[in-house]
């Protein structure tokens, strides 16, 4: 990928960005990318590896890992985003829904909170989730549930 536009002194690097990281580049215009929405805390572009066209990815435009490291404040306005792509990549790629997902380390190509947000059509070939499931074991769901459910 080439560099786009010339940074304005808006997008310079900040504190809060990783200089190895693609999408912290891609924040800062080093890095080009085809940016369908962007506001104070996010930053939402076309996936180049998407499951189906319209396939966009939103990340916070500071430098975030994983959804734990995400900060309070921000994940109301940062889900809100989530919310309104959702509905608009719906409706413009005339889709019947969307796949929502996030991925936390594991499967998770670049080590930068980005949220997924694919058109879905029925019988596009994806079927439910990606991976094997299975029923708990004898005892399992309880024990689970009861580990789970005590406060933090």
């Amino acid at each position: 990928m080439r560099k786009s536009r010339p940074r304005k002194e808006s997008e310079e690097k900040h504190a809060d960005q990783d200089e190895s990281c693609l999408f912290c580049k891609i924040v800062s215009r080093e890095v080009e990318a085809k940016i369908i929405f962007e506001d104070e805390i996010s930053l939402a572009f076309l996936d180049v590896r998407p499951l189906f066209p319209g396939h966009v990815l939103l990340i916070p435009k500071a430098h975030y890992p994983t959804l734990s490291d995400l900060p309070t404040a921000v994940i109301g306005p940062f889900f809100t985003n989530v919310q309104m792509l959702a509905r608009k990549v719906q409706e413009v790629m005339k889709a019947e829904g969307s796949f929502v997902a996030i991925n936390n380390i594991v499967s998770q190509s670049v080590p930068h909170l980005h949220v997924h947000i694919v058109p879905r059509k029925r019988q596009d070939g994806l079927r439910g989730f990606f991976w094997p499931r299975r029923p708990y074991q004898e005892g399992e769901m309880l024990a689970l549930h009861e580990v789970l459910s005590k406060p933090s």
